[in-house]
């Protein structure tokens, strides 16, 4: 099997696990949409995924190159008031974990 390695490439990965209100599903596809068009503005914006499981739970992943650039855009004014409608109106519930990856290994080699 071959794979590379990417040594000190440190990135910064949120994987943010979600559930929404039912009522509340149209007006958080809008909301969601500006927002990730605000995120690839921003300086050192990697990649956003997002996925949606059989049961409801969606899960988003959003990388930045650094902590500095992942805070940024967590604390972007227009970021931080989609945050508070999401706890008051899309989410009945969720989680957020932000980790450092310390190193990647892809197959085929990149």
């Amino acid at each position: 099997m071959t794979h590379s390695a990417e040594p000190d490439r440190s990135r910064i990965v949120t994987v943010f696990r979600s559930r929404l209100r039912p009522e509340s599903v149209d007006e958080y596809h809008d909301t969601a949409q500006r927002i990730l068009e605000l995120a690839r503005t921003m300086p050192g914006f990697v990649d956003f995924k997002s996925f949606e499981a059989d049961d409801g739970e969606r899960v988003s992943v959003i990388t930045f190159e650094s902590m500095e650039t992942q805070r940024a855009w967590r604390d972007h004014p227009e970021h931080r008031a989609a945050q508070q409608m999401g706890r008051d109106r899309f989410y009945a519930s969720y989680d957020i974990s932000v980790s450092e990856v310390k190193g990647e290994h892809h197959f085929p080699p990149r």
